[in-house]
């Protein structure tokens, strides 16, 4: 049985095509995984917050908001699959997003509009920063792959971010 285990978790790494070193494929993965997981926790809040949307601008923030939701969730597949295409393995479960999501989740019963706005301009920064973080980590193992498209999820965070601010202007 112990062989029948080794040959499952061979088997659930993927080749390393880019001879990447073991370190900076886990310097990567983590940092990548971490990353999907905030995205995942920022495209849920967004959709509750677009969800639970009320008052004056209503129609406006909950088009502006299903617009972004779009947008978030549409990384998390590339973020993944370019976990796998390094060498490394990707989430596997909500507890693992819990676990290493650093994007705090709001479960208020009641938000005001322009509170949700200012929350998730916040925390689309805080995307930014941990997206420069990654591309430093990336940069450094040489995978230009992962920094261009760390370079476009950051022009599309700061997009939104931007967004959000000057709607609550």
């Amino acid at each position: 049985m112990s062989t029948h285990t080794s040959q499952e978790s061979k088997a659930a790494k993927t080749n390393n095509p880019d001879g990447f070193a073991p370190d900076q494929v886990k310097d990567v993965t983590n940092l990548l995984n971490a990353t999907l997981a905030d995205v995942f926790a920022l495209y849920l809040k967004t959709k509750n917050f677009h969800w639970h949307m009320s008052g004056a601008h209503f129609r406006d923030y909950h088009l502006l908001l299903d617009e972004q939701a779009a947008q978030i969730f549409a990384i998390t597949d590339d973020i993944a699959e370019r976990v796998r295409k390094i060498g490394g393995t990707t989430l596997r479960s909500i507890g693992q997003i819990a676990r290493l999501q650093r994007i705090a989740d709001n479960d208020q019963e009641f938000v005001p509009a322009r509170d949700m706005l200012i929350e998730l301009h916040t925390d689309n920064m805080a995307l930014v920063e941990s997206l420069r973080s990654a591309h430093e980590v990336a940069s450094r193992a040489g995978d230009y792959a992962t920094t261009s498209l760390i370079e476009t999820w950051i022009d599309e965070a700061e997009r939104r971010a931007w967004f959000l601010f000057e709607a609550t202007r």
